[in-house]
């Protein structure tokens, strides 16, 4: 026979007879359980966006520091740092014409790239067609973790390799030329000795936006040159759209996603934030080599 719930009721202290244990939780208990389990997710995720801003900054800072050395390595080889691009005359145009050969080009050695620096044909010039194959050569050493731009998740055979990384030519908007106050211009051989305001107060190389222009990290133009005239906050649109539309002879400024700063490489080869609130005369000093002024604070 067998027993009856009265039976196995009896056997439970504290239950009467006849009542069963609740199977689940009932629907209101699973709501308020998913609502807090809701909350704690967005409590967590800036602390998480925010670590991985962190860890990308810090990449970022570790690709400036690499170039900055590399510059210093062409410098302790040759005397000199190398020229901001090379062009039989000036001023540069951001088009394809003439040879317009980076100071990427020139550090290429010393950033573990001596295939790609072997196979670049300076006669042809930077968009000859003998160089193309190292033109779309991407190099992740010259892209910030933090840049959206498609060109960090590869490139088509119709495109070029970019870099978010430039040289600085001149401490305001001007054409890139041979008269420019920066550390890299055009036909530039700059020394330390050239340096009157002191290495460390002098930019070297900054971060800066892509535009769909551009023409990539092989030119000597704005895609690889950038001034001191400012430092501006990320396109609200398509990434570089507003650029297309700049003059030729136009260079422009810094710019980086990081929030509220772009990482910078000093001519002493050393790398520090430089805030996007800083004022337009520490800009000026920063941009450029002797001006002869007491270093203001950033």
């Amino acid at each position: 026979m067998m027993p009856s719930s009265r039976c196995l009721s009896a056997g439970r202290p504290g239950l009467k007879a006849g009542r069963r244990l609740p199977a689940a939780f009932t629907l209101v208990e699973l709501l308020v359980v998913i609502a807090i389990i809701g909350i704690l997710v967005s409590l967590l995720l800036p602390a998480v966006q925010a670590a991985r801003e962190a860890a990308r900054r810090c990449s970022c800072a570790n690709n400036i520091t690499q170039l900055g050395l590399s510059l210093h390595s062409h410098e302790f080889h040759l005397e000199h740092f190398p020229a901001g691009v090379t062009n039989p005359d000036g001023p540069i145009r951001s088009v394809e014409e003439g040879s317009h050969i980076s100071w990427v080009v020139r550090i290429l050695p010393y950033i573990e790239q001596t295939a790609l620096f072997r196979n670049f044909q300076e006669s042809a010039g930077a968009y000859g067609e003998a160089n193309q194959p190292v033109r779309q050569s991407q190099v992740s050493v010259l892209l910030c973790p933090s840049s959206p731009e498609p060109s960090r998740f590869g490139i088509r055979e119709d495109q070029v390799a970019h870099t978010t990384y430039a040289g600085c030519h001149h401490d305001a908007e001007a054409p890139i030329d041979t008269s420019n106050t920066g550390m890299l211009f055009l036909n530039s051989a700059i020394r330390f000795s050239d340096i009157e305001d002191g290495s460390s107060n002098t930019l070297l190389i900054g971060e800066h936006f892509l535009g769909e222009a551009d023409l990539g990290w092989i030119s000597g133009t704005r895609a690889t040159l950038r001034n001191t005239s400012s430092i501006t906050d990320p396109p609200q649109r398509q990434p570089g759209l507003e650029e297309d539309a700049l003059d030729p002879l136009a260079v422009g400024g810094f710019g980086s996603y990081h929030p509220g700063i772009i990482m910078a490489g000093m001519a002493d080869g050393s790398t520090r934030a430089v805030t996007n609130l800083v004022s337009p005369e520490v800009l000026h000093q920063l941009g450029h080599r002797s001006d002869g002024e007491i270093p203001l604070r950033q």
